[in-house]
């Protein structure tokens, strides 16, 4: 039995980069950059994702790297990217910009429902985990490519939910529940997720972590938002580490139902 003191000691590893948080949060769709800082206080996130076509140090004070607290990590994304050699390209640059060793690889081909390509993020993936990078790479959910990932030294994985800032929840559960299970690396959650207790049921089924952006930044209230997903996604990993009873088929009363007026 996990006790209260050790679930407060739950830590998340990325490479050899320890997070208290399991929320990771974006930069696109708010409607002033100047809500991220007060969403991130309010979410607790400390691993935000960054398209790096949106860096821009020449812009000062302009830059969306002025808007993110330096208590916050920063994970570039390859956004933009339709092969795995513009997004080793993308990583380069980034680094060189000086956003760190973290890289989330996107590489997408397909414009309609902007699935990821699993061949060329796991060529990707191979070539800059090699580089020294900590790479999480965004995926269609596989099992074949979650052990790929693995052996090409991928540091998560980052399996969609359902189509990225569509907001339907885990259409891909039933494949996210089997790469839970089989993964030796922490899966994110990532795209898709649209409430907060969409997080807490990929919480509870065993994700490790979600990634949320659309859903907070387009809500009414980002600010309240990010506490909303905050409280969801730990509620949903205090649920899993309390090993909640299996479902029944049919009814078990709480109470004796013989004994006083009948035997």
């Amino acid at each position: 039995m996990m006790s209260t003191k050790e679930t407060e000691n739950d830590t998340l590893y990325f490479g050899d980069v320890a997070f208290s948080s399991r929320l990771l949060t974006g930069t696109g769709k708010f409607a002033s950059r100047d809500i991220i800082a007060p969403m991130l206080e309010a979410s607790g996130s400390e691993l935000i994702t960054v398209a790096l076509r949106r860096v821009d140090p020449d812009a000062k004070e302009k830059d969306i790297l002025q808007y993110i607290p330096k208590s916050v990590r920063i994970l570039p994304n390859t956004s933009g990217a339709r092969t795995a050699e513009e997004a080793v390209r993308i990583a380069r640059i980034a680094r060189e910009a000086g956003c760190g060793d973290f890289i989330k690889i996107e590489v997408i081909t397909d414009m309609k429902y902007l699935l990821p390509d699993n061949a060329g993020t796991l060529k990707a993936t191979e070539i800059l985990a090699k580089e020294g990078f900590i790479v999480l790479p965004y995926m269609m959910p596989d099992i074949t490519v979650t052990k790929q990932l693995h052996d090409a030294g991928a540091a998560a994985i980052m399996p969609l939910g359902s189509p990225i800032g569509t907001n339907r929840g885990l259409e891909m559960k039933a494949m996210l529940k089997r790469i839970i299970e089989i993964s030796k690396l922490p899966v994110v959650v990532d795209a898709g997720i649209g409430r907060p207790s969409q997080a807490a049921e990929a919480m509870e089924m065993g994700a490790d972590a979600v990634l949320v952006n659309t859903a907070i930044a387009t809500s009414h209230d980002p600010v309240m938002a990010g506490k909303a997903f905050s409280l969801a996604v730990q509620a949903g990993r205090m649920a899993r580490l309390a090993q909640m009873a299996e479902e029944k088929e049919y009814a078990d009363a709480s109470s004796p139902l013989t004994g006083f007026l009948r035997q």
